[in-house]
């Protein structure tokens, strides 16, 4: 992250070097979609045509701002993020000004779909 951030720089981060010998061995599992619904969420925005990736991150962005503000519940994130996926419409981008339209248009959505369901 450091290096997409600091770009052809290098940043100094407090974060030790990692050594995957020094680990020996990493295993995974397949994650499972029941405990972490965003996954599914962010597989259906890549596999929708579109802006539906830049919704997804807007209206993520906006709800965890409103979680950490104390106007939603940690749980209503995800409901969130599903009604703005299905409620933001938009056509095919052509450009960067498309994608900055449907991620202006999923913001403001968000904001609405917050003012009216509130903390449950």
């Amino acid at each position: 992250i450091s290096y997409a951030l600091s770009w052809p720089e290098r940043m100094q981060t407090p974060v030790k070097k990692l050594d995957l010998a020094a680990l020996g061995k990493l295993t995974f599992q397949k994650p499972d979609d029941e405990q972490f619904p965003a996954l599914q969420l962010a597989r259906r925005a890549l596999q929708s045509s579109g802006a539906a990736p830049a919704i997804l991150n807007a209206a993520n962005e906006i709800a965890v701002e409103n979680f950490l503000a104390g106007k939603i519940s940690f749980l209503q994130i995800t409901d969130i993020v599903v009604a703005v996926l299905d409620g933001v419409k938009t056509t095919e981008p052509a450009n960067i000004d498309d994608i900055l339209a449907a991620d202006s248009q999923a913001r403001n959505f968000t904001l609405e779909l917050i003012g009216k369901i509130g903390k449950r």
